[in-house]
């Protein structure tokens, strides 16, 4: 959600695409981050030609794909206890339920823009949205864990088909003087979506419709993803970006196994007593990280087309945001899904109670962003990132206090102290941060500057999650007595926690490292700006 806040706290000069979209712009190609020479695009600026009433129809289908995007992310984490149970999973096959997507987004991110603007951004959407559907069809009809891990990793594929497309649509078929009203209504959808995902998770996994348990989770998507597939086919507007670079299917491959290689061992090392091939396959995906960096060079001298401009990273702010970002989403990886483990599990609350815990949190980071970027952003400058970092550090700390008092006996009105805490200081980070990571990058780098940011931070995520069998996992007996599980669960979840402060306290200190004061790409460019854009990471169970 982190992104659609950042979009919707800037005005409507501010065009970016949420969750990894970059909007159209001159020298830039759209959604993918990629280097171009296009003059300034107002031929895809223009209003449809279809009329007023096209306009509104295509705007309503492409929040539908974005609300039922953002709802399943924070649906799938309210249901993870139940679909352990009930499916049987291991705790590995539970992490790559969420890592899985995680991963699969992120790392097909840049090319799904980058199809967009070669082959048509209303094309694309159909293409993603529609495999987005049927993908939710397998996951709710999985039936095995390893059928629901491989429905997930593909559902977060096609998400990365659809999502780039989803403001670059808005942008082509709206007129600068509009956008404000569009953007206002896009952040009053996203809002919707933060606080109504996880009540919808809990209620669906609570009711256990027909029996089916978790799996209506996944199935609400059906009839919204047919109709919006019907009624896009109809009413969006084709569009393209007028010189569109090319694919790079290599460094994709490249990304995905050196994250592979990191993550597997990572999440299947504890359950196999920590073989010596884990060790070997973590050392080999530094091996492939270095052989992508030489790749990309090579890619960049040979046509100008690099999944990943390195150029970016001799910028000392933007090295030290991309740093920020990762670490950012190893932290939310981290905590969500121990978050959630031990509220249903340890804990023993129902999915429902776990859902309306997470409300405050919610309220408070978007009441935060809004003020961060409208208020405190522009008279504090960098001082707000860094007491943003130090306050949901506080609030962390906070809540590990008050886990250790209370023990099993903790409600959830003792929660929502540190929660509030903590979601103040998430929403006086994730709103102008990306504003301070491209700060400095030169201009005609801005939109690969923007991919890369929303990438790092989902394979940071993934990392995270990866990382809970260590930190959260790693406390627990591996055959607990059921009075046993409580008290070990509890445990875990503070031990998870001081790592969590611990890398709020990292990310303080790398905060140092940028700008004073963040420089508005956008001032005086009506309808040229720049895309400022962020990965939304889950803000609740």
């Amino acid at each position: 959600m982190a992104s659609y806040l950042d979009d919707m706290s800037h005005n409507d000069s501010t065009a970016a695409e949420g969750r990894g979209e970059l909007r159209d712009q001159p020298q830039r190609t759209g959604t993918t981050g990629t280097e171009g020479a296009a003059p300034a695009l107002t031929a895809l600026s223009a209003p449809a030609p279809s009329g007023e009433a096209h306009r509104w129809l295509a705007l309503a289908i492409v929040m539908a794909a974005a609300f039922m995007d953002l709802v399943d992310v924070t649906i799938v984490n309210i249901a993870i206890p139940s679909i352990q149970r009930t499916a049987h999973a291991s705790v590995s096959q539970i992490q790559w339920v969420t890592a899985g997507y995680a991963l699969a987004f992120a790392a097909g991110l840049i090319t799904g823009g980058r199809l967009g603007d070669i082959h048509g951004r209303k094309r694309i959407f159909l293409l993603g949205i529609g495999g987005f559907t049927l993908a939710s069809a397998l996951c709710g009809l999985a039936a095995n864990p390893e059928m629901l891990v491989a429905s997930r990793i593909l559902q977060g594929g096609m998400a990365a088909m659809m999502v780039p497309q989803v403001l670059s649509i808005v942008h082509a078929t709206f007129p600068a003087h509009e956008r404000g009203k569009v953007f206002g209504l896009f952040g009053a959808i996203v809002g919707l979506g933060a606080v109504s995902g996880p009540l919808l998770g809990a209620l669906l996994t609570e009711w256990n419709l027909f029996g089916l348990e978790w799996r209506p989770i996944f199935l609400i998507n059906l009839p919204v993803g047919v109709l919006a597939w019907i009624l896009g086919r109809r009413f969006i507007t084709e569009s393209k970006a007028p010189k569109a670079l090319k694919l790079d299917l290599v460094g994709v491959a490249l990304v995905s196994l050196g994250l592979l290689m990191l993550l597997y061992p990572l999440t299947r090392g504890r359950e196999l007593g920590w073989p010596l091939w884990g060790y070997v396959c973590m050392a080999g995906a530094l091996v492939v990280f270095v052989a992508l960096v030489s790749y990309e060079k090579r890619k960049a001298a040979r046509d100008g087309s690099p999944l990943v401009e390195l150029s970016l990273f001799r910028v000392k702010s933007f090295a030290a945001g991309i740093a920020v970002q990762t670490v950012f989403g190893v932290a939310l990886g981290i905590f969500f899904l121990v978050w959630t483990l031990y509220m249903q599990v340890g804990l023993g609350w129902s999915p429902l109670r776990a859902g309306l815990t997470g409300v405050p949190f919610s309220l408070a980071v978007s009441t935060a962003a809004g003020m961060s970027v409208q208020k405190l952003v522009p008279r504090f400058g960098r001082k707000v990132l860094q007491a943003g970092a130090l306050v949901m550090g506080a609030g962390v700390l906070l809540y590990l206090w008050e886990a250790h008092r209370y023990g099993l006996a903790i409600a959830s009105w003792q929660m929502a102290l540190p929660l509030v805490v903590m979601g103040a200081g998430m929403g006086l980070i994730v709103a102008p941060l990306t504003d301070a990571v491209l700060s400095e990058v030169p201009r005609e780098h801005a939109g690969s500057a923007s991919g890369l940011i929303n990438t790092v931070q989902q394979m940071g995520n993934a990392l995270g999650l990866g990382l809970v069998s260590v930190v959260f996992f790693g406390e627990i007996g591996d055959r607990l007595a059921p009075s046993q599980a409580g008290p070990a669960f509890v445990h875990a979840f503070q031990h998870a926690l001081w790592w969590v402060a611990g890398i709020m306290g990292a990310i303080f200190l790398l905060m140092s490292a940028l700008p004073q004061r963040p420089a508005q790409h956008m001032e005086g460019a009506a309808d040229e700006e720049l895309p400022v854009v962020e990965r939304e990471p889950e803000l609740v169970p």
